[in-house]
């Protein structure tokens, strides 16, 4: 794929970038090691500031990067804008936070004299220069989420962007070089996938994290396990989302179509399958058509946009097949199923939601990744959970109910690494976030997500001898 920004409203390609050379990966490695070195024996008084910096200078390019990402990628740009807010929410929760998550930590005393030492403290060190990899469909928050804690707690960063965002991506870089961070502490690698392996392997190179497909998440693990190197990934998600009686369904209603069709339907956490129960059924279905049939489809860059292009005319393409298997084996497309009229160029899909969905559907099984909305009518609960879980993903789940057993149930069986309940499901900097069976393992945000990347360190002191 050519490292380009290609508008997808559009399709029209705006600017291409050349791609670094092995001479050139070879520098940037070279400075990411030398900006390690130093970078980790900074004070994290120091390192919070630093932090703080890049926060004021994102809050004040807001607006512009906003229209860099919705230009790149496709999202309305009220979301873009309230993308880069939330980075800078995050970053700011960090810098707060730093301090008492990265803390020392003691055993027991009773455990540290058992021990036969005088003293005994755990210490959280940094590991080195991690590598993300990351996706276009959130350009800014997927950097920023691993880049405050993981600069925060003295690693350093090498970011390989998708190549559909490469402006977005040098914007990173450029952002944490005006806040004053040394040279090298931060870098975006304008490389192609193609050589991720090499540099994954090169021993400078001490983590990965990847956010992204199945596939690619395979690879990388399959990389860094070969050379024994730590990786936490967030992959693919088909998140449930369960309506049960006693609901409150106009808020369920509100709540699932912004759920589904949040930065055009492309989103991990969005959710996609809905699983409603037969007394709710009709009622829910009825109100959440008639709301995907009205929303406003749209250049993105129309503050009234509410559904923008795709990213890309590979993923319409991908999402077309989905939906037309489904078709021909049988399901109803209640509204949108196909390319809206009045937006020939560019690459839209409407607002979609299929019915009679069977095991047999590749949708039933795959990630829809635009917004496309699949309806399941259960019976009880236990079909409701039962059906929540035929997924191979476990990223995240929505529960509709005010019924405390209901709750209980859910929370214990549902095999997610979230579960939200009366409301949608949104990564916060204070909560760990990541999934479970082929969505990924390991966690971001939150403490989790700080000590992730860091050498969690055993340091004993022996009772000192008698003079």
């Amino acid at each position: 794929m050519p490292i380009a920004t290609v508008n997808p409203t559009t399709a029209e390609t705006l600017k291409t970038f050349d791609g670094l050379g092995r001479a050139e990966i070879e520098d940037r490695l070279a400075r990411a090691h030398a900006a390690f070195r130093r970078h980790r024996t900074t004070g994290l008084p120091q390192r919070v500031e630093l932090m703080r910096a890049a926060a004021d200078l994102l809050e004040a390019d807001r607006d512009d990067i906003a229209r860099t990402m919705t230009v790149e990628m496709g999202k309305p740009v009220t979301q873009s804008r309230a993308e880069a807010a939330k980075c800078v929410k995050a970053m700011r929760w960090y810098a707060d936070h730093a301090e008492e998550l990265l803390a020392d930590e003691r055993p027991a005393r009773a455990d540290i004299e058992d021990s036969g030492a005088a003293d005994t403290v755990v210490r959280y060190r940094p590991l080195g220069p991690v590598l993300a990899v990351m996706p276009w469909n959130f350009p800014l928050w997927q950097v920023v989420r691993f880049a405050a804690p993981t600069l925060l707690a003295g690693n350093v960063g090498l970011l390989k962007h998708a190549s559909n965002v490469p402006q977005t991506a040098l914007y990173l870089e450029d952002l944490f070089r005006r806040a004053g961070y040394p040279e090298g502490c931060f870098q975006t690698l304008l490389v192609g996938s193609d050589a991720i392996a090499d540099i994954l392997r090169d021993p400078r190179v001490a983590a990965a994290t990847l956010t992204g497909s199945e596939p690619a998440g395979r690879s990388v693990a399959s990389i860094a396990g070969d050379v024994i190197k730590k990786t936490v990934l967030e992959l693919g998600g088909s998140d449930p989302y369960l309506v049960l009686p006693s609901a409150d369904l106009d808020k369920a209603v509100a709540t699932a179509v912004t759920a589904r069709v949040q930065n055009n339907g492309q989103s991990c956490i969005a959710a996609k399958r809905f699983i409603v129960h037969d007394r709710v059924y009709d009622t829910f279905v009825a109100g959440f058509v008639q709301r995907m049939s009205a929303l406003a489809v749209g250049d993105p860059l129309e503050d009234a946009t509410e559904v923008g292009p795709l990213s890309s005319e590979q993923g319409r393409r991908d999402l077309e097949e989905l939906v037309d298997d489904a078709r021909g084996r049988g399901a109803t497309v209640l509204c949108g199923g196909g390319r809206p009229e009045a937006h020939p160029a560019g690459w839209f899909y409407e607002p979609t939601v299929l019915a009679d969905i069977t095991p047999d559907m590749r949708i039933h099984h795959e990630e829809a990744f635009g917004p496309v909305a699949t309806l399941y009518r259960v019976p009880d609960v236990d079909e409701a959970v039962r059906l929540a879980n035929d997924t191979p993903f476990g990223l995240s789940s929505n529960v509709w109910t005010r019924d405390d057993a209901e709750q209980q149930r859910c929370a214990r069986d549902l095999e997610a690494g979230c579960v939200y309940f009366n409301g949608m499901t949104a990564s916060h900097p204070a909560f760990p976030f990541g999934g479970v069976k082929r969505s990924g393992y390991g966690r971001e945000l939150s403490g989790h997500g700080l000590r992730e990347f860091c050498n969690v360190t055993t340091i004993w002191h022996g009772a000192p001898s008698g003079g």
